[in-house]
């Protein structure tokens, strides 16, 4: 048995610890979230040299299941649980993708995506949901009355609870907000055999409902307010120092909608600084869209009060939440972090995801939100041309494959695409032929002049 140990713990200090297999999600004295909590005292049993030298024996090799990039840092995630009740599809382990042509563009010389998208089910959400489905499995073993776990959804976790269910045997429950989810994601669930509810609301009512029908023990919640997700999550704050070779970047840009993945950066940071393995942290700026900004407007009043917003429809549909649940762990993290929050509209998401993929990407509109904060941060001269800057792009372009075309057929509501990139019709003929591909050789020497 694993001399370490990790638990959960109330986020405003309450002195309660409670187990990581028991069903809760908030704290009984307070009524807020639970964080977990490890025994860095007993992790101190090794050297951060040492923890590094682990860490990179078990780096993608097939002995399970170290090779995950999750599980790899089991140590500083799950200590406790039971190797044959961990469900893995050897997710993380994510290309670190040099993006020096868009970084030219910009005017940010050392500038890199982590790809969390190329994953199992396609977005950051498997290596949280990893974690979650594990304990559910190690907890029914223990003889727990667990019969389903359940989420709402604005599209990637559903993909991810209902593959990781379906690997682990247990059945999944999804509510999704009707006609809000695009058609890739909404066909992951299904065929992965998971109860799929679809609700006339957003988001943010899918959650309100989905916390109610878990408060039946028996039915265990998987959204990111269960910090367990936040747990496998963090990882991708070590991955991508360890693709560094141990060295931290100076900026870490990502999405925000419920925030949960904002906490857990800073987790992976923290734990790895607190362990000595970094000496620093970086900076870390959120973005969100303009039509779903409640993390932004707190920030334009120094956090000094939040208000929930109605949010509106976005094309980055998956941070469309108006009243995100780690508010509060957010704002500590960016707090400690000297964190900025930047906001992007639908055009200026929709352009920069279109005038970056022009540079070798794909990306999905929640990175296309990142990219354009990006943009605004350095045009302000906030983030500065020589510093090394990570953009995490959190799910695969092919989920929202149809809204791409939209946006190059100029079909997008609201949004003008400026660099859209139609297909050409030409008759089958030799000399058309030639025609058409001089005069794209043409319009791409003034693209490559004037698209930055």
């Amino acid at each position: 048995m694993s001399k370490h140990r990790a638990w959960f713990e109330c986020i405003n200090g309450c002195p309660t610890r409670y187990n990581l297999t028991e069903v809760i999600y908030r704290c009984p004295t307070c009524g807020d979230l639970l964080d977990v909590h490890h025994d860095l005292e007993a992790l101190r049993d090794r050297s951060g040299a040492a923890w590094i030298k682990l860490f990179e024996d078990r780096y993608r090799r097939n002995d399970f299941p170290y090779g995950s990039g999750v599980w790899g840092k089991k140590e500083w995630v799950l200590p406790f649980i039971d190797n044959e009740n961990i469900v893995s599809t050897y997710e993380g382990a994510t290309n670190l993708m040099w993006a020096e042509r868009y970084g030219k563009l910009i005017g940010v010389e050392d500038l890199w995506v982590k790809q969390c998208g190329n994953s199992h089910t396609g977005s950051f959400k498997d290596l949280g949901m990893t974690v979650l489905v594990s304990v559910v499995k190690q907890m029914i073993a223990e003889g727990r009355p667990v019969t389903a776990i359940a989420c709402a959804s604005t599209g990637d976790t559903s993909a991810a609870l209902a593959n990781y269910g379906a690997a682990a045997g247990i059945p999944a429950v999804v509510l999704l907000p009707k006609d809000k989810v695009s058609p890739a994601q909404l066909v992951q669930p299904l065929a992965n055999g998971a109860l799929v509810l679809s609700l006339d609301t957003d988001f943010d009512g899918c959650m309100k409902i989905v916390q109610e029908i878990t408060n039946e023990p028996t039915i265990y919640l998987a959204n990111s307010m269960n910090s367990l997700r936040i747990e496998g999550q963090k990882t991708v704050s070590i991955e991508l120092v360890q693709q560094f070779d141990w060295e931290v970047p100076d900026w870490v840009v990502i999405p925000g909608g419920n925030l949960g993945n904002v906490s857990a950066l800073s987790k992976g940071f923290l734990i790895m600084r607190d362990l000595g393995v970094i000496q620093k942290l970086p900076r870390i700026a959120v973005a969100q869209a303009a039509n779903a900004n409640p993390l932004y407007l707190a920030y334009r009043k120094n956090f000094e009060s939040f208000e929930a917003v109605q949010a509106k429809t976005t094309l980055a549909s998956a941070i469309q939440i108006g009243n995100p649940v780690s508010y509060k762990r957010a704002v500590k993290a960016l707090k400690e972090f000297d964190g900025v929050v930047e906001q992007a509209t639908e055009t200026e998401l929709a352009d920069e995801a279109a005038r970056a993929d022009r540079t070798g990407m794909f990306n999905c509109p929640h990175t296309g939100v990142a990219l354009a904060a990006l943009r605004k941060l350095v045009d302000r001269k906030v983030i500065r041309s020589d510093q090394r800057v990570v953009v995490i792009s959190t799910a695969h372009g092919l989920k929202f494959a149809n809204q791409k075309i939209a946006y190059h057929m100029k079909q997008l509501e609201g949004v003008e695409s400026h660099h859209a990139n139609a297909p050409v019709d030409v008759a089958a003929d030799l000399g058309q032929v030639k025609d058409a591909i001089q005069r794209f050789a043409d319009k791409a020497k003034v693209l490559e002049r004037s698209v930055g």
